[in-house]
């Protein structure tokens, strides 16, 4: 970001509340006032990140992006944090990039404008190499970067009538940061086509083309996610974190001997550590592995 960016850079603060938690907040160096950006809550394990600008649909702006950041790396680095659900306050899941703060970006000079779309761009490096498993909770619109938020994620769930656009090109723009993320979720196939056209879709396009997983009911999205919490708080943390890692190696690359050597190696090194040991004993055992919550 470019030196006012900068001064708006945030600080997570993690508040510990008996019997409900920890509820972590995003908070401004300059007053509480000025953060309406972001909520954080850490409930059980799950952190729950809502974008919070619903009177402009959660459109993101240099605010947003640094408190999110630095929202992500606190809860990447929490060990008590098992997974993360993106979700949007209001109407829509994320309209993409704020087109105010876009108007102020273009007025600045080239390496200012520069410094600003390379925090956009970490932002959403940041979350797609979270090391947690991440969860979109998609309702009303994700358009532009919202999409791109969506294909940084794990998993993706849609509600039946949310609708998706990489809209860009009718504003003259091209979707660049977030174009790693959607040609990796929807091939790059689909992406010359709503690159170029710029149209709206549908929940069920979104999942054919593969941006998003399942699509449920408004009023399921919830317990459908929730499913998918109970499943993933029952495999171990560390096999998650080396899991995501497994993957950015091997996608896309030859199976060749180096790639077998790779994978050997890794499995090699993961059996021999106190987790893998404690979740063969645990399954041998008939129990329940030491990572699981204890039953409510």
């Amino acid at each position: 970001m470019g030196k006012a960016s900068a001064k708006r850079a945030t600080r997570v603060k993690a508040v510990t509340a008996a019997g409900t938690g920890s509820r972590i907040v995003a908070e401004s160096k300059q007053s509480p006032a000025s953060c309406q950006s972001l909520r954080v809550e850490v409930r059980k394990g799950i952190a729950r990140v809502a974008l919070a600008r619903p009177d402009v649909h959660n459109a993101f702006d240099e605010t947003l992006i640094a408190e999110f950041t630095s929202a992500l790396h606190a809860l990447d680095s929490d060990d008590a944090v098992r997974a993360v659900v993106l979700h949007g306050h209001g109407a829509s899941f994320c309209a993409g990039a704020d087109l105010n703060w876009m108007k102020r970006m273009a007025r600045f000079g080239r390496t200012e404008n520069l410094a600003d779309a390379r925090a956009l761009a970490a932002m959403l490096r940041t979350l797609n190499t979270l090391s947690k498993p991440t969860i979109a909770r998609v309702h009303g619109a994700a358009y532009g970067g919202g999409v791109g938020l969506v294909a940084c994620c794990d998993i993706a769930i849609a509600a039946q009538e949310a609708t998706f656009a990489l809209s860009e090109a009718k504003l003259g723009l091209i979707p660049a940061t977030i174009s790693p993320y959607v040609i990796e979720a929807i091939g790059a196939r689909m992406a010359r086509r709503y690159f170029l056209t710029a149209e709206r879709f549908d929940a069920a396009e979104a999942c054919r083309i593969g941006l998003v997983h399942d699509i449920v009911l408004q009023g399921d999205l919830d317990n459908r996610i929730n499913e998918l919490l109970g499943a993933i708080v029952l495999a171990g943390p560390q096999a998650q974190r080396e899991s995501k890692a497994l993957i950015r190696s091997v996608a896309h690359r030859p199976i060749d001997d180096r790639v077998i050597a790779d994978t050997a190696a890794r499995i090699a090194r993961v059996r021999a550590t106190p987790e893998a040991k404690e979740g063969v004993a645990a399954f041998l055992d008939k129990r329940r592995a030491a990572w699981v919550p204890p039953r409510e």
